[in-house]
């Protein structure tokens, strides 16, 4: 059995599952649901059209928040401790613009290909999110950088 110690070292912010893997799981179970259980909602060529443009953006997203991390020079991995908190460019207007993008992934990527579940899939993807995620992520940074976090997450919402 670990120490929790040599855990906190080993992953700072202990998150059990990564959100990119919560993301891809969701995803693919809304695509598999597409193919087993179509909803009865036709999707028109501007549905799929505006699907890819949501997934285009959630990528941009995730790309525009690891440019921040880099320009901070700290890690985005948050199994390794973070250096500095990351204030500026998307994260003045989300403290989690790639879990924001992950979500419009998962929306986009379906609704291109006139998939609706992505719509129904992305609450749960949420709440995993927050709990699995999120909140451990959170709670390491504002052991770690205290009032400083205090005071961004009083300025900037958690997703939009």
């Amino acid at each position: 059995m670990k120490s929790s110690k040599m855990t906190e070292a080993k992953d700072p912010a202990g998150i059990r599952i990564p959100a990119p893997i919560l993301t891809m799981i969701h995803v693919t179970m809304a695509i598999l649901l597409g193919w087993l259980a179509p909803l009865p909602i036709p999707a028109p060529a501007f549905v799929k059209w505006l699907g890819l443009g949501l997934a285009a953006l959630g990528f941009i997203l995730g790309v525009l928040a690891l440019i921040e991390f880099r320009r901070a020079r700290t890690t985005s991995d948050p199994k390794k401790p973070a250096q500095k908190i990351v204030t500026a460019g998307v994260y003045r207007y989300t403290r989690n613009p790639i879990y924001l993008g992950f979500v419009l992934i998962l929306i986009g990527l379906p609704l291109n290909m006139g998939i609706y579940w992505g719509f129904i899939l992305v609450w749960p993807l949420v709440i995993f999110t927050n709990n699995m995620v999120i909140k451990h992520e959170e709670a390491q940074l504002e052991r770690k950088f205290k009032e400083q976090f205090t005071s961004y997450k009083s300025r900037v919402r958690r997703w939009l």
